[in-house]
């Protein structure tokens, strides 16, 4: 993540395998205080983000680790369990770490992605998660350990794997309910049934109002993103005098896109609608560099362009203030940490 003024971004890697060891949330402005996400898992984890990717088959309480920068500095733990197989060995192998890790760090969130659960049936999912969670938690109680991790049954089939990278993010972003009650203000305010703040790259929303999130909508939520990526790189200005040019997006029954000159690398600009024919309008429109604001609403309510530009204009005016408070706090926090470091070394 980045936090330079109205910057807050999540950086996306190519899909591997096991991961690059590297962060998921970078502050440019201060390096040693962002906070982090651990992946861990046996061998079949899946990654599809920059994170800390330990290795499944190492144990990261072995003696050759430093367990402190392992676990001491990290925000988050996801465990990933492969739920085609026996996952016998990867449950006493999570609850080992979690009883350890706790040791070492005890503000480190626990998070379970019981993933590859497209391959079973919705009762077989569930049965699965409530046997996870039940032995997980057996296994705390006997350890006398108040942890309270959470489960997510995840897919890389669907949407259910950034549903789940989602509500991890969210638990880590200080300024998290702050983000929601200027998401309920602006659904209150201009008749949006639903709106998520999304990090346009990673298709993460790190923020949404009251209204319960089901999967349908936060994934039509999520697709609209895409189809306006892919217009705007075959409608692309090629100068900035070429901002009107038009273009059509068709696709399960979704009729016209307004405004497809949209450019997602100039987010802060972008603006665009998507007309269902159940009479539902999907828009988008960028806050800054990085965020995008998609929403749901109804026809009669979109109609309404005057109030919601302006309630709009208002919320993206708030954003930038709540993200200008984090950035002078961060450069509070680095200019303390380098005079208490020249007092402690004034040689150098």
């Amino acid at each position: 993540m980045s936090s330079d003024g109205d910057e807050f971004s999540l950086h996306t890697a190519t899909h591997t395998e096991h991961g690059p060891t590297d962060e998921i949330l970078d502050d440019d402005s201060f390096q040693d205080h962002r906070p982090r996400l651990l992946i861990m898992g046996l061998r079949r984890s899946f990654v599809n983000f920059q994170v800390w990717d330990f290795p499944g088959q190492e144990f990261p309480f072995n003696p050759v680790f430093d367990v402190q920068e392992i676990f001491g500095e990290y925000g988050a733990l996801i465990f990933v369990i492969d739920a085609q197989d026996d996952y016998t060995e990867a449950l006493a192998r999570l609850h080992e770490i979690m009883i350890h890790a706790y040791g070492i760090n005890r503000d480190l969130a626990f998070e379970v992605f019981i993933h590859k659960v497209d391959a079973l049936s919705d009762d077989y999912k569930l049965d699965t998660q409530r046997n996870i969670h039940q032995r997980t938690m057996d296994a705390l109680s006997d350890a006398e350990l108040e942890i309270e991790p959470r489960f997510h049954l995840t897919s890389i089939y669907d949407h259910s794997i950034f549903e789940a990278f989602s509500k991890v993010i969210q638990k880590l972003i200080p300024q998290l309910p702050t983000l929601e009650n200027l998401l309920n203000s602006l659904c209150a305010t201009s008749g949006i049934d639903k709106a998520f703040l999304f990090d346009v790259n990673s298709k993460i929303y790190i923020a949404t109002d009251r209204a319960p999130v089901d999967m349908q909508t936060y994934e039509i939520c999520s697709d609209m993103i895409d189809v306006i990526m892919d217009v705007s790189e075959i409608y692309r200005p090629i100068n900035e005098e070429a901002q009107n040019a038009g273009g059509r997006a068709e696709g399960n029954g979704a009729a016209e896109t307004t405004n497809s000159s949209v450019m997602m690398d100039r987010a802060d600009d972008a603006a665009a609608t998507i007309k269902l024919t159940n009479g539902v309008v999907l828009a988008l429109k960028g806050v800054n560099r990085f965020l995008a604001l998609v929403c749901i609403l109804r026809a009669e309510n979109y109609g309404k362009h005057g109030l919601l530009e302006y309630n709009f204009q208002c919320f993206k005016q708030a954003i930038a203030e709540v993200f200008e408070v984090k950035r002078l706090s961060t450069e509070r926090l680095r200019q303390e940490s380098l005079r208490i470091s020249a007092e402690a070394n004034p040689q150098g």
